[in-house]
């Protein structure tokens, strides 16, 4: 049913589709322009593949007309015949045009706010209308606000429909219904033409789907998608169980797999500097750390030693709970580096984290004599400190997006090292390699995180990466005994804070807000260590916080270490921070609005001592089911890994992986947790679908690139 803007009568024959190509950018087909382009970019369609793979939110049921006198007990949009009897512009707060309609039963108002003088011609008494919209309460009765509908010839016309099940799709501002399913329309009339979207499968494979699903083509499963009979199980397709569905998800699932394993291929066969054993080996290190590493720690620093040791690129993710020692793995390999002669960049998501590690890796390198570099959007620019990078001077660059800048380049690149690899694009930690001024090289890669990621969202996430866990905590780690209190109980954890101060233990005090503002976060922990100390009179309470100046910053986060702070009231930015044995308390404000893992990193910063630790969950009541789970989890169990499963349940591998803001892969069609069974058999099969079939498989990249894996085409 064509919008109010249309003004296309119902019957009018379509025109005969161009010849075109699923690769072929949106803008070939009909009334798509400069402006429509770049709103559906925002919705991931680019091609017109991509509106193919743009999958129905549900479905609306238009066959059954409903009476007008009816239309006040509908739930739900309806679909109505009615005959225009007058329509005037009013000029109210808001301009509109207002229409009177009737069925000759009873009256409907049509309202539209946004309206062309040829629109406002074809509402002239005594048209025909057949209506689609919400009905709802309005001045003079039942009212449709914008509704879709087609000029008819008169009534018997009118009702005169085919049973129809119409598809509503995710959208934004500037995209209606009306546009999608107009290309919608456009491009399935292309699914005639077998050149269009050719079959992508091998055959064996399309033999083991159709045993699973039923004998099923991508293109009719594409066609039930969009435009289901009556006879199709709705519940099925919204679900993702219907065999349409699971049929499209293999197919993604695999296509988002030979991106993966392709593009790892074609890093493989660059040539990296093969970094051996070489000067004083890592003993000199493991002296200075003033304790002995895990053997977990030991065994991840071998395989990345052997990994630098070869002449193509390691390409290694090191997995590894809070406080596991990850950081100690990365100066090892830092330390081969350039005692190789090589440089080695380190990029951290935040300026705090970034200057974390620059005091823990010059305080373990800098007396072996390595440089070590900061580089962040905040210091001072640096002239010396950035020709001696450019001139290959071996050292190690720590800093934030900040190594990207254009003054920036690396003469002798051999390593980069990314932590918290999910606050990054997967371009991003490409893209950091090419700052290198010595071509013919490509970088070593070692990413890092402390968000465990369960296994089925690893291997589609991460499947061009080898893996390394850290399973094991360093001796003397003790278990954090977890509680959630209501905020009604304020003046109790305040009374606890004091208990713990006198038995001379620190406490940390972090502070969350809704939105994402330093200017916010700063004004909540500012008013946070006021408060606390005024009711507690002798405790000394400092800050941090994400607007402070680096050196404060630093400053308060070492007094702390030290001990000359009782409570280090903070921000998040304390996510990953110091290693402060003696703080065994640590209070949440609002701790339900914040996801399961930074929960999880938030609380590793206690619990480093011999001494029972604590975490209190403050949350404002009541909560919500979600919340409730998620602090029901926290209290519940201190493994990682459990925590990253329960994560994944209740938010998504988008906003687990953070590939909401950072770009990384989402899926159109799969869902991880629910093909978790196609995911596994995807993995097994692309290294053979690459090896033998290759037109396949690159139709399968090309086809799924940018429906959710676009850095497969770095």
């Amino acid at each position: 049913m064509p919008s109010s803007s249309s003004g296309r009568r119902a019957g009018a024959a379509p025109a005969a589709p161009r010849a075109l190509r699923a690769g072929d950018p949106c803008s070939r087909l009909s009334g798509v322009g400069p402006k429509l382009v770049d709103k559906l970019a925002g919705l991931g369609i680019e091609r017109i593949g991509d509106v193919l793979l743009h999958r129905p939110l549900r479905y609306e049921d238009r066959s059954r007309i409903t009476p007008v006198a009816e239309l006040p007990w509908q739930s739900g949009p309806a679909l109505a015949v009615v005959r225009v009897e007058a329509s005037e512009v009013r000029h109210g707060r808001r301009r509109s045009l207002l229409v009177t309609a009737s069925d000759g039963a009873a009256r409907l108002w049509l309202r539209f706010f946004h309206f062309a003088p040829s629109q406002q011609a074809q509402m002239s008494a005594g048209t025909w209308l057949r209506i689609f919209g919400e009905p709802r309460p309005g001045v003079y009765g039942v009212e449709m606000v914008h509704p879709e509908y087609q000029v008819v010839a008169d009534a018997a016309a009118g009702q005169a429909i085919t049973p129809e099940l119409r598809a509503v799709y995710p959208t934004t501002s500037g995209v209606t219904q009306p546009r999608l399913r107009d290309m919608v329309d456009q491009a399935l009339a292309q699914l005639q033409r077998p050149e269009f979207w050719p079959p992508a499968l091998p055959a064996d494979l399309e033999r083991e789907i159709a045993g699973k699903t039923g004998p099923i083509s991508a293109q009719q499963a594409l066609h039930t998608i969009h435009r289901p009979t009556p006879n199709d199980d709705l519940g099925a397709l919204i679900e993702g169980n219907h065999p349409a569905v699971t049929r499209l998800a293999f197919e993604e699932l695999l296509g988002h797999q030979l991106g993966l394993r392709s593009r790892r291929r074609q890093i493989k066969t660059e040539r990296a500097p093969a970094l051996g054993d070489a000067g004083r080996g890592l003993a000199p290190l493991f002296e200075q750390l003033g304790f002995a590493p895990t053997n977990a720690q030991r065994r991840v620093i071998g395989e990345i030693l052997a990994d630098m040791a070869a002449s193509a690129p390691m390409l290694r993710l090191i997995q590894g709970d809070v406080g596991s020692g990850k950081t100690v793995v990365a100066a090892a390999a830092v330390l081969t580096t350039v005692e190789n002669g090589w440089q080695a960049a380190f990029m951290a998501p935040t300026e705090l984290l970034a200057e974390q590690h620059y005091t823990s890796l010059a305080g373990w390198l800098e007396p072996l004599g390595l440089t070590v570099w900061l580089i962040t959007g905040k210091r001072k620019r640096d002239d010396a400190q950035l020709a001696a990078i450019e001139a290959g001077t071996p050292g190690v660059a720590i800093g934030t997006h900040a190594l990207f800048q254009d003054a920036l380049t690396f003469g002798r690149l051999g390593l980069c090292v990314i932590d918290e690899q999910h606050r990054f694009g997967v371009n991003q930690r490409l893209a950091l390699r090419n700052k290198v001024a010595r071509r013919g090289f490509t970088a070593h890669q070692l990413i890092m995180t402390a968000t465990p990621i369960p296994r089925t969202l690893a291997m589609s996430a991460y499947a061009d990466l080898d893996t390394s866990v850290i399973d094991e905590l360093p001796p003397g780690r003790t278990p954090v005994v977890t509680v959630a209190v209501p905020n009604t109980r304020r003046d109790e954890v305040v009374e606890r804070i004091g208990r713990a101060v006198a038995a001379g233990r620190q406490v940390y005090w972090v502070c969350t807000l809704i939105e994402t503002s330093d200017k916010l976060e700063a004004q909540a922990a500012e008013a946070a260590a006021e408060a606390l100390s005024v009711a507690l009179p002798g405790v000394r309470v400092t800050l941090a916080h994400g607007r402070m100046r680096a050196a404060d910053k630093q400053g308060a986060m070492a007094a702390f270490k030290s001990g000359e702070i009782d409570v280090l009231v903070a921000t998040t930015v304390i996510e990953v921070g110091v290693d402060v044995p003696n703080a065994s308390l640590m209070i949440i404000e609002n701790a339900e609005r914040l996801g399961l893992a930074q929960l999880h990193q938030l609380r590793g910063r206690v619990g480093r001592g011999r001494v029972e630790s604590h975490c209190v969950l403050l949350y404002q009541p009541p909560l919500s089911d979600t919340a409730r789970r998620r602090l029901s989890v926290l209290r519940e169990t201190g493994d990682g890994f459990a925590i990253a499963r329960a994560d994944l349940e209740l938010r998504g591998p988008g906003e687990v992986l953070g590939t909401r803001q950072t770009g990384a892969a989402t899926f159109r069609i799969a869902d991880l947790m629910r093909d978790g069974d196609w995911v596994e058999r995807a993995l097994t099969v692309a290294d053979d679908v690459l090896a033998y079939h290759p037109r396949e498989a690159e139709i399968l990249i090309e086809r799924w690139a940018s429906a959710g894996g676009a850095y497969a085409r770095v």
